[in-house]
This record gives structure tokens, sequence and C-alpha cells, in this order.
């Protein structure tokens, strides 16, 4: 059961009605452009891109995409040339950006490549310098069991990419053999780009995803709990990738305690503005994320040894009411001493802040909401006579109590998984209704 001091702390902090937080996912994870660059240019370096680059059957591929006049060509020219192959090669930087639909997003890759040919006629190597870019699409498309996924495709040569030009200019016939060999290349270095490079970049794409699905699993420890999360549904919207969270609440044993899984079908969320990702957290997921840092428990603390001054004007409050005072013990969300029982609702106010990837809080301030007598051998009385003094009472005790157990943090494994030290965290305003809004919490990676 949910600890009523904390459920009503966060409703003041939010603002809001949990009835309202049904109207958006438990957790939506944005990843913009920068996400989706970094991470796939990564993984085609761990494909070995680059190699597979410089494996590139130039020969073949010129005389697969010669015909009638170029063919004829290709067999006047191959008995000048002894070998001709890719002897450098890189892939420059990157860029992702959304088409206008809103629904897609367009990868670029311009590669830079130097060839050499040899030629029996003179020892010196004939380099010739070839870019061309490799463009692709990112949409999300529905698989054969009906979850929507992401997929990479049309895959294929930017038109107006390819350059090809001899790098340094030699005697007339080894550059009239180079200009024959651009001529033959310009239509067959597309091609075999094509053909060699897209299943590649197909591979490293689907890398990534899978990445992205383990990265949404990770859990969140809570101290003996744990949150946990699963993929709902995942879209493209304007220039991020959204991936729509549900979320489940587990005890040390693996059981499910609290179950996070309404969604709507669309969301009016803040744009990404100049920052990588995005983690928005709902708000009765952070409710339950911070009653799991702080469960029901009992506080006993002796007041005449531990607090005097305060013991000694507890006892001048209820002096009036009797003289059989003894010695006083408070407990958990209760004023208390011998022979006398008072329950207190209080709402302190809290700060949220971040150190590193964890997520902080800190309580400060106490305000009682209402007392109660609960019992007393004392007789009936009052009990908002004894309000004040119990309310300093638990700010003595109680606050210094829990922040203490609140001073480890929450670690958010998803921003070091995504590559980032530090985020910032905020309060924002979701709204998917003109007239019904929902709080949520705010992540994004800092630069």
């Amino acid at each position: 059961m949910a600890n009523p001091r904390i459920f009503t702390f966060l409703c003041g902090l939010l603002a809001t009605h949990l009835v309202a937080a049904t109207l958006c996912p438990p957790v939506v994870l944005r990843l913009g452009p920068e996400v989706i660059k970094e991470k796939l240019t990564q993984k085609l370096k761990d494909r070995d891109a680059v190699h597979v680059l410089q494996q590139l059957p130039l020969l073949d591929a010129m005389q697969e995409s010669s015909q009638g006049v170029l063919a004829r060509l290709v067999s006047s020219i191959l008995k000048y040339i002894t070998w001709l192959k890719v002897t450098s090669a890189s892939i420059l930087q990157l860029q992702v950006q959304p088409l206008p639909n809103g629904q897609e997003l367009l990868v670029k890759i311009p590669l830079d490549m130097v060839a050499g040919l040899n030629t029996p006629l003179v020892k010196t190597i004939v380099e010739l310098h070839m870019q061309v870019e490799v463009e692709a699409i990112i949409h999300v498309e529905t698989s054969e069991t009906g979850e929507d996924q992401l997929v990479l495709s049309n895959c294929s040569n930017t038109r107006g990419s390819l350059r090809i030009s001899l790098l340094h200019k030699l005697s007339f016939l080894l550059n009239s053999i180079a200009e024959k060999v651009i001529k033959l290349l310009v239509p067959a270095l597309p091609k075999v780009v094509k053909g060699e490079l897209c299943p590649v970049l197909r591979e490293a794409f689907e890398d990534v995803r899978a990445d992205l699905l383990n990265l949404v699993k990770l859990p969140t420890s809570l101290k003996s709990d744990r949150l946990e999360f699963e993929l709902l549904s995942q879209a493209i919207e304007g220039s991020a990738v959204q991936l729509n969270l549900g979320a489940k609440l587990l005890d040390s044993d693996g059981n499910v305690i609290m179950l996070f899984n309404d969604t709507v079908d669309s969301l009016n969320l803040p744009p990404l503005s100049d920052v990588p990702f995005s983690l928005i957290v709902r708000k009765d997921v952070v409710n339950a994320a911070v009653v799991a840092f702080l469960p029901p428990e009992e506080l006993m603390v002796l007041l005449d040894y531990v607090l005097p001054e305060l013991a000694h004007r507890l006892k001048l409050s209820i002096k009036a009411i009797s003289e059989k005072v003894g010695p006083f013990v408070i407990c958990h969300l209760k004023g208390a001493c011998r022979g006398l029982s008072t329950g207190l609702w209080a709402t302190s106010e809290a700060q949220f802040y971040t150190e590193d990837d964890r997520l902080m809080l800190n309580l400060y301030d106490l305000s009682s909401d209402r007392i109660h007598l609960m019992n007393s051998d004392i007789g009936l009385f009052n009990p908002e006579l004894l309000k004040d003094i119990i309310t300093e009472i638990l700010i003595s005790v109680l606050l210094p109590n829990e922040n203490g157990k609140l001073r480890s943090g929450i670690p958010v494994s998803m921003v070091k998984a995504l590559g980032y030290e530090t985020a910032s965290w905020s309060l924002i305003k979701v709204t998917s209704s003109p007239i019904k809004p929902s709080r949520c919490l705010n992540t994004q990676a800092m630069h």
C-alpha cells in the first residue's frame, strides 16, 4: 500500500490529480538525430564498413556495368591495367534529418575513397579520388506479427553526389588511361557501393534497433524494489524516434507491485530543441519510485534524551490537560507519548535535482494538514492544541531521517547506456487534451 504522506507530497508537488495521469504513456523515450547518428556510426565501425569499401571489386563492377561501346572500351583498357582497387576509404560524418512528412528520417552517409591503378607501362601508381554518398530512410513498419518496428530501407546513392577525379596529374599517356577508367567508373561505382555497403548498413541499423530494445529494458534500482520497462509502441515524430514504454514496479522477489500500462494514441509533447534525447516519466511512476525509496516504517525516538527542549515544550503544552506526563516517544507519522497517541497528516515540499545520472530528491519544510486524537489515558481534549509542537518535532526528526534515505538518489540507467554522464531534469505539463493536462518528469541529456 502506498505511503499516504508521500502520495500527498507528490500530488502537491505536481499540482494535479492522478486521474489525469492516464493521459500520457508511463514513460516516453525520445531520441534525437544526434543519438541515431552516433549509434549508427559506431555500428558501422563495428561491422568494419571501411574494410568493405576497401574490398570493392572495381574491375568486376566496370565489366558488369558496361554494354555496347563501353564494353569494348573496357576490353581495350584492361590490357593496360595490372590492378585497380581502393587503397584508402573513410566514412565522413553521417547526417540524420527529418523528411517533410514528419514520420521518416533520412540518413546520408558520405564516402571518401582513393583508388589506385597500376599499369605495366610505368611503375607509378595512378590515384583516383572518388566521392559518393549513400542514403537510406528510417521509418516505422508493421511486421507480420502486427507489431510496429523501426526499419531502414530504400538504400541507394544520393543523386548528384558522385565525384571522381585524378588525384595527381601525370604523363599524357597515364592521364589518358585514367580518364578512360573514370568514364567506366561513373556508372559502375554507385552500383557496386550500393550492392556492397547497403547490406552492411541495414545490418548496422538492426544492431542499433536491438540496442534500443535492450536499452529500454534496463531496470531502475529502488533500494530493494526496482522499476522495469517494456516497449508499448514506437514512432517517428518530427526529428525524433519516440519509444512509448510501459512500466512496472517489482519487489526484491520479482513480484509485480504496480503495473503502469495506460497510453493514448497521440500526445502533444514538447520538442527536443537542442538536446540529444528526452526521457519523460509520468508522475504516478515517479510517485511509485519515491514511495519505494521511502516505505512505511516506525521511527522511535526518545524525546527526553534526543530532543529534551522539544520534549519539555510538549509537556508544557499538555500540562493543563494532565499532570501525568512521562517520557515521550515519537513514532513515524504520529506524535505520541506515554498514555497519549495523536495521528498527524502532513505535507512536505521537495526539490528535484541531479547529480550525474541520478535523480536526487530533498524534502524540506513540513506543514500539518490535520491532527486527530487516536487514544488517550489522560482524557479527551482538542488535539489541535498540540499541532504546532508536534509539527516542529516531525521537522526535527522525520525530515532528516527521510532525506538520509534519499541521499543515494535514483540511478537512471538509460542515461549512461546512451553514452551520457549527466542529465538535467524538469517538470513539464503534457497536454493530450485541451481540457485535461497531465504532469510528467522530463530528463534531458547535457551536451
